[in-house]
């Protein structure tokens, strides 16, 4: 009948819409994974011209606390997230070691702003995903994230090691010309383990502050702290001296803001796509996006080979196989 004909119609309609919404939030998870790129290019350069990584890093990390505080106080949740905390752990459903989350995330953006300079953008990528797809074993069979701990199956080992060889294989030409620091590498896989402890530790916070914005707020506090804390040692030891800010580019003090875009961005996609869906969108763009920066706009001595390129491929098709039929990536985030 008629009647049934529109009903197909409109159902067929509804189905094409949701499809369009989903792609649309397919690209902007993938753009949006580019401002990781970015971010590390504009904190790189930022410590090369300062010659004092540490000093960037607090500069990056304090002017991001400084835009998520002002959104802070016109945001009526992070109230109720705070509270949302502060209860969780005096019920002890949280621990108060977990709330230094935020200084892995400091400890990060100082390795970032050392090795950046050094390897370029790429190579750091490829290096800091290999890193998280490793510790990402050791965060699930010790159950860091919450909830039940997960079994270490072969296919997430072999997808380490296959990210980790996307390692070895994205700076071999650079070992034979003997002008890369193998320390530099290492230290990218550092950061990326300790970025994928933090996402563990501040999955744990935000299921108590059921806030985004909270658990990020709580971050770049404890972030900031710690790096000023150390910027502050450092000098006393004579490690370090302050230098003044350069004038320019402008896109150097971008890092801060960058990751809060970021944030507000992620919270809100990865509801809509599920996390299995946006980390394979995620690190696609990011891999992408550091791709480009080294072609277009690479750091001094840094080159884009085809050992390069194939390591980027593998590092994706590790994450790709690590991923699939990951049942607990498949579940959607409930951020309110």
């Amino acid at each position: 009948s008629s009647r049934e004909a529109s009903q197909i119609r409109r159902r067929v309609v509804e189905y094409l819409s949701s499809i369009g919404e989903l792609m649309r939030l397919d690209i902007i998870a993938f753009l949006t994974a580019t401002l990781i790129a970015i971010q590390a290019r504009a904190n790189g350069e930022l410590s090369h011209l300062l010659g004092n990584p540490i000093q960037a890093a607090t500069v990056s990390f304090g002017s991001g606390l400084i835009i998520i505080t002002i959104f802070a106080a016109t945001h009526h949740g992070m109230k109720q997230g705070l509270i949302g905390i502060k209860n969780a752990v005096a019920e002890g459903n949280l621990q108060r070691w977990n709330l230094f989350a935020g200084m892995l995330g400091g400890t990060f953006v100082a390795i970032q702003t050392n090795t950046v300079p050094v390897v370029g953008v790429a190579i750091y990528s490829v290096a800091s995903i290999s890193g998280q797809t490793a510790s990402s074993l050791i965060v699930d069979s010790f159950g860091l994230a919450g909830g039940v701990k997960k079994e270490i199956t072969f296919r997430r080992i072999f997808a380490s090691l296959i990210t980790v060889l996307a390692v070895l294989v994205s700076v071999w030409d650079r070992i034979d010309a003997k002008n890369l620091s193998l320390i530099a590498v290492a230290l990218g896989c550092l950061a990326g383990a300790i970025v994928g402890v933090q996402r563990a530790l501040n999955g744990q916070i935000n299921e108590s502050s059921e806030q985004s914005f909270t658990t990020s707020l709580l971050n770049f506090i404890m972030g900031t702290s710690f790096l000023v804390l150390f910027l502050l040692i450092s000098l006393a030891f004579g490690e370090n001296e302050l230098v003044p800010l350069p004038t320019g580019p402008w896109w150097i003090y971008t890092g801060g803001a960058i990751g809060v875009i970021y944030i507000a961005f992620t919270s809100t996609i990865v509801q809509h796509l599920g996390v299995l869906t946006f980390t394979l969108y995620s690190v696609g763009g990011q891999l992408v996006g550091s791709l480009l920066i080294d072609l277009y706009s690479p750091t001094q001595g840094v080159q884009v080979s085809a050992y390069l390129v194939t390591g980027i491929a593998m590092t994706y098709i590790g994450v790709i196989v690590g991923g699939v039929n990951n049942s607990q990536s498949r579940r959607r985030l409930t951020q309110k």
